[in-house]
């Protein structure tokens, strides 16, 4: 069974993405390395077939931004020899994504359109709940439905079944069309 990912972008990460133009597009590729800044998708566990969902910590809210579906995960060293042709326009595209010290390249089939403007309401934050082998936990500094600090998110977290539906709707409901 695929599980679902958070990994949080920073609001520098996202500034850059808006100026940049690439809100309404759908990602195709993330970046992880060996640091907490940038950090690993391999180590947090991630495989292909899983789904990774891209959160900002933005005024006293959580955002799902976007999410993607991964389909392989290559050596940052190696993408030369391991891509395929096709997939190599997608690294240059997604360039933004690469800021910091990267040693790997998720690719994944085209993602949800990039969104800054749809928070998850208070009650859906409340019950957002992280899984890892010591067992389960509730999203810290959440506080009357709003976050307080980004530090419980801060890298690659296991999201449990419920809070991954949650965010899967969410994100469902600001699609265009939906």
């Amino acid at each position: 069974m695929a599980n679902s990912y958070t990994v949080l972008w920073t609001n520098d990460l996202c500034r850059e993405l808006i100026r940049g133009g690439f809100t309404g597009q759908r990602p195709t590729v993330l970046f992880g390395g060996p640091h907490q800044s940038r950090p690993s998708f391999r180590r947090a566990g991630v495989v292909p077939g899983d789904r990774v969902f891209a959160v900002r910590a933005w005024q006293a809210a959580l955002h799902t931004v976007c999410a993607m579906e991964v389909r392989q995960i290559v050596d940052y060293d190696q993408a030369g020899v391991e891509l395929a042709d096709e997939d190599y326009p997608a690294l240059t595209h997604w360039r933004p994504l690469k800021s910091g010290c990267i040693s790997e390249v998720v690719l994944g089939s085209p993602g949800t359109a990039i969104r800054f403007d749809a928070p998850l309401p208070g009650d859906c934050l409340e019950q957002l709940t992280f899984t890892s082998r010591r067992g389960e936990r509730k999203l810290k500094y959440v506080e009357d439905g709003r976050l307080l600090r980004a530090l419980s998110l801060q890298g690659i977290y296991r999201l449990a079944p419920s809070s991954a539906d949650i965010l899967d709707r969410h994100l469902g409901r600001q699609e265009p069309g939906a």
